[in-house]
């Protein structure tokens, strides 16, 4: 593999314009792929495979809305002893509805009613429900927006409370990026790059093949959008996750490339090199990223596979371009990719080869040797920390919905919530079918006098027939909000008391809504997970002993990514379920967190997490191999490596984290869940928990037993073939005539 790969730098470092060329022309014609076959992004969440989805889709059959359009709320609320039909106040409100209904890209509107159930039990709090041309809240118009809130201005001066609620109103579902906090984000990361290499020009490389990267992938996404039906969230996961590992294996290279040029070698013969050795570790750390990403395709829910599959496609092309487009930029540069033109940059290039050439000890060295001499101290305090972080995590709750940041959308809720409930915007929709209306009727009567005597039920609405009389739908709503527990206790107990009635009746029965829908996804997550992380694992630890040539190594990196993975999801219950830091990062505590983010933290974070063990570990793998006692190879492995994957895990936690501050909730919780899990797994498993745990193992760390020596294949991630392919280096005389030529 080694020797594939150095071949292939040297030829994108001797064709270079040949390569940037058709880089180029890839992108161009993306470009225009995306422009004209791009389509609209999914404007909802399809969950086959459940009882609540496929009721939901029978009940779209047998009760047809006449329109898709997405809905929101104008809630009123009128003065004490006074009323939203009557009086004045009506009268307002039906001007303002009559006038709304005239505004453009809006399909209909029903006004407050109480036979239609919009009218608070009191009188005083009603609301009127909108329907829009469009399917997407995005798709609304500024002007129709403008519209609506001028009518709804119109009643507030008649001395009304109004507020504008519901997915049309609340810019959650418009808002995609982070704005600021992303340019703060590529910021950071052109900072670190530049201390990492000293040179301006050598930091700008790895940042702009990241950027194309994520420019091919994002457009590739949005011209499959006109063959895949695809939720915006994948194009966001893969703008977020293929410009990080862009520039985290474009640094490994172009950092190996850089010392071996300042060491004196060719510079067409580094680049063949650094892409012959780390990017031998890029395409295998690649590649257990993309195993990780893939897998969620056997969850069985169609849009988190699409989410993983789009994902894995930009960290595909972030490897291609880090293989071939790397090398033929730094062809561009040639020598001059040693040393910076900025003379402060120059100066401490300098001063770093100097310690280097005068055996001077490294950070890295001294934090190795003290990993090594504290061994078991470090594993300790290690485990323990990421335990106690991790508790949190038992009180982990999954759900669909998300907590809004819109202030009016808010206080529209806490209304319609203290009027008419908090369980009437979580209402379970029990779906009775039969053969012919009078036995569907009369299954759906007695399933109707069953639930009404059941625990935490505030209502039940009298059963509806459909057309065909084929079915029936019965509306119950419960006493309490639709993230409670004993809402769940209640979606439990409606669907255990309709056993018994579907065999007496010769009836189907189901029970669907929004909140039964989240519970059932919640339910098919929890059990996909175990099955979900042993085939990740299991395949990467396979990965992992072929490039390693190892059983323990794979199996340390799977414990470590276990330690990490819990501390994450302790620190996102902290934030997200109960509040902790809020006030800083923008977001809203939730009973609940997103149900499929878990596992997506799984796959994602299990992938970068074996990025940094194979970056890492395949350098003490190197060391080992030229004969070094185990101790001595970890100490030079490490501190070889450990400074590039300091900055990559730096960066990989700027890029992230920037995206806490992005306007989706959704989003929020993807950029903290990723920026904590890379924090924990980079500083305190890779950086802490690896050096004393291969202090400890010693030779064991590398031992395979000789069946697997004899049938594994060897791929060469360390570059052994290539020893005698590279010549001595020069001496010290040419080493100083580059020096010069760059003071």
């Amino acid at each position: 593999m080694s020797t594939f790969l150095y071949r292939l730098g040297r030829l994108s470092y001797r064709r270079r314009w040949t390569v940037i060329i058709g880089w180029l022309v890839v992108l161009c014609a993306l470009g225009v792929a995306a422009l004209t076959l791009m389509k609209p992004f999914a404007s909802g969440t399809s969950i086959p495979g459940t009882e609540a989805q496929r009721a939901s889709d029978v009940l779209a059959e047998e009760f047809p809305s006449g329109s898709d359009g997405i809905t929101g709320k104008v809630v009123f609320r009128a003065a004490d002893g006074k009323t939203v039909t009557a009086g004045a106040e009506g009268d307002a409100i039906r001007a303002v509805t009559a006038r709304i209904a005239k505004t453009p890209g809006v399909e209909a509107v029903t006004a407050p009613s109480a036979r239609a159930g919009s009218v608070s039990a009191d009188g005083r709090t009603g609301f009127a429900q909108l329907t829009f041309t469009v399917e997407q809240a995005d798709e609304i118009g500024a002007a129709t927006l403008k519209a609506i809130e001028e009518a709804a201005g119109q009643a507030r001066s008649a001395g009304l409370t109004v507020a504008l609620g519901d997915r049309a109103f609340d810019p959650v579902d418009r808002a995609a990026g982070g704005g600021a906090g992303e340019a703060v984000g590529v910021l950071i990361t052109l900072v670190v790059l530049i201390l990492v290499f000293r040179s301006l020009r050598a930091a700008i490389v790895p940042l702009a093949t990241a950027l194309v990267g994520v420019a091919i992938g994002t457009l590739s996404l949005l011209a499959l959008t006109h063959v895949v039906e695809m939720d915006s969230t994948a194009l966001i996961l893969a703008l977020m996750l293929g410009l990080a590992v862009g520039v985290d294996y474009a640094l490994f290279i172009v950092s190996r490339h850089q010392t071996q040029v300042r060491d004196g070698m060719d510079p067409e013969e580094s680049a063949g090199l650094a892409v012959g050795t780390a990017g031998s570790a890029v395409l295998f750390a690649g590649a257990t990223v993309v195993i990780a990403l893939a897998a969620l395709t056997v969850v069985g829910i169609p849009f988190l596979g699409i989410m993983g599959l789009g994902a894995a496609l930009t960290v595909v092309i972030a490897v291609v371009l880090a293989l071939t487009l790397l090398p033929a930029v730094l062809g561009l540069l040639g020598a001059r990719i040693a040393f910076s033109r900025i003379p402060v940059l120059r100066r401490s290039a300098r001063r770093s080869l100097d310690r280097q050439r005068a055996g001077v000890v490294t950070l890295g060295v001294r934090w190795a040797r003290l990993m090594d001499r504290r061994r078991w101290a470090v594993l300790l305090l290690g485990v323990v920390g990421l335990g106690i972080l991790a508790v949190p995590a038992a009180d982990l709750r999954l759900g669909l919905s998300l907590p809004s940041t819109n202030a009016e959308a808010v206080r529209a809720q806490k209304m319609i919530d203290e009027a008419f409930g908090p369980g009437y915007s979580g209402t379970l929709v029990i779906l009775v079918e039969g053969d012919g209306a009078t036995a569907t009727g009369a299954a759906a009567e007695r399933i109707a006098q069953q639930v009404t005597k059941l625990p935490d039920v505030a209502s039940v609405a009298p059963a509806r027939l459909s057309g065909t009389g084929d079915a029936a739908m019965v509306g119950v709503v419960p006493e309490s909000g639709p993230q409670s527990e004993r809402t769940e206790k209640l979606l439990t107990d409606i669907r255990a008391a309709r056993d018994d009635l579907e065999k007496s009746t010769d009836t189907e029965i189901n029970v669907t809504g929004s909140t039964a829908v989240s519970l059932d996804v919640a339910a098919k997550l929890s059990a996909a997970l175990p099955v979900y992380c042993l085939l990740v694992m299991g395949l990467a630890v396979l990965l992992l002993t072929l490039v390693f040539r190892s059983i323990a190594v794979p199996l340390k990196a799977a414990l470590g990514f276990l330690l990490s993975l819990g501390g994450s999801l302790g620190v996102l219950v902290a934030v997200l379920q109960w509040g902790w830091f809020s006030s800083v990062l923008g977001t809203q505590a939730s009973p609940t967190v997103i149900s499929f983010l878990p596992i997506l933290l799984v796959g994602i974070l299990f992938g970068l997490a074996m990025d940094y063990e194979v970056f890492l570990v395949s350098r003490m793998r190197e060391e080992y191999a030229r004969g070094k006692s185990p101790v001595a190879a970890m100490v030079d492995g490490f501190g070889h490596g450990s400074k590039v994957v300091t900055a990559a895990a730096v960066i990989m936690v700027s890029v992230f984290g920037s995206f806490v501050f992005a306007d989706m909730q959704i989003t929020k919780g993807m950029g903290l869940a990723l920026a904590v899990g890379v924090l924990l797994d980079a500083f305190v498993v890779r950086m802490a928990l690896v050096p004393a745990a291969m202090s400890v193992l010693r030779h064991a760390a590398w031992w395979l037993p000789r069946f697997l020596h004899r049938t594994l294949p060897h791929v060469d991630v360390e570059g052994e073939k290539l020893t005698g392919r590279v010549e001595p280096q020069e001496d010290a005389g040419r080493r100083d005539d580059l020096l010069t030529s760059h003071r």
